[in-house]
């Protein structure tokens, strides 16, 4: 009887709570190596991967995807990859030929998978009539971590699970700060819920929340505005009172310093559109992210402060 239940005790140390068995395998397996292009993604493989998840992100902190130049390092990180997550929507065109050059057998997994685009004209770099900035739609955050989990699942069968429950809890947040979002919008008038922003990556939170959102650069942060556009959009501030003129975190603040100053009002801080900040700074998670903005864009729509 002695030796018996000698011979239960290591196998039954391997039981977690939850009563599902865990191979020695299981136990001592390396963490699957996941790619994600850029900041935000990068931050919700993270959430939902867990300590099962590395994470390297490619386009990191206050960078900017539309113009990213990948490495050396990069190819060599893609090779060692068993799953690369990216937007889509032509946000990355930069990785596709990263991935041919690498030679990656990583499972790719596209977030905006079942998401809608939203059509814009063409901006003349790239992007077509496909605004790729998604994200920026709490709802469609959800769609992300859905395809996140079922991407990691498919690379890794036995943390399926794992990744399903934290997809699970994080999309229920995400669904209640989608709800604050709009209790927040709600509070400004229609009339002052115009934003002018350094180029245009809100068109779908504009759309989402009832926001008009108007932008001197474009879509990609590569293009400038002739000087008549930069003068139609003063005149426009001008005699529509907008007092919500904000930077990007990405983009060269000059264009909207010059528009500020002739103007007349002032930039009321910095937007985070495309990148997250670095972990000390106010947007360190896409949640995150979201309740900085809304915290800058709401009292400046109504002219507070």
């Amino acid at each position: 009887m002695l030796r018996r239940s000698a011979l239960l005790l290591p196998f039954a140390s391997l039981l977690p709570t939850g009563g599902r068995a865990q191979t020695p395998a299981d136990a001592n397996a390396a963490p699957l190596a996941v790619v994600a292009s850029f900041s935000i993604l990068g931050d919700l493989v993270r959430e939902v991967g867990g300590d099962r998840v590395t994470v390297r992100t490619l386009v990191g902190t206050n960078g900017d995807a539309h113009v990213f130049q990948p490495r050396p390092s990069d190819a060599a990180a893609l090779r060692e990859a068993a799953v690369v997550v990216r937007n889509g929507l032509n946000l990355e065109p930069w990785l596709d030929r990263l991935v041919r050059s690498a030679g990656t057998r990583a499972r790719m997994v596209t977030a905006t998978e079942g998401v809608t685009p939203r059509r814009m004209e063409d901006d003349g770099h790239g992007h077509g009539s496909i605004d790729p900035h998604a994200w920026q739609d709490l709802r469609h955050g959800q769609v992300f971590v859905r395809n996140i989990a079922a991407g990691l699942a498919a690379a890794d069968p036995a943390g399926a699970e794992t990744y399903a429950r934290n997809a699970e809890a994080l999309r229920g947040r995400l669904a209640a700060l989608d709800g604050w979002v709009r209790e927040q919008v709600a509070s400004v008038p229609d009339a002052r819920r115009k934003v002018i922003t350094s180029h245009d990556a809100f068109g779908y939170f504009g759309a989402a929340y009832g926001i008009s959102f108007i932008a001197p650069q474009g879509m990609n942060t590569e293009s400038e505005p002739s000087a008549a556009q930069v003068a139609r959009l003063i005149r426009q501030v001008r005699a529509q009172n907008i007092t919500a003129v904000f930077i990007e975190n990405m983009t060269n603040p000059a264009l909207l310093d010059r528009l500020a100053r002739e103007a007349g009002v002032r930039v009321r801080g910095e937007l985070f559109s495309d990148a997250l900040s670095p972990p000390e700074g106010p947007a360190p998670t896409y949640e995150a992210m979201f309740r900085h903005n809304l915290g800058l864009l709401v009292p400046a729509m109504r002219g507070e402060g």
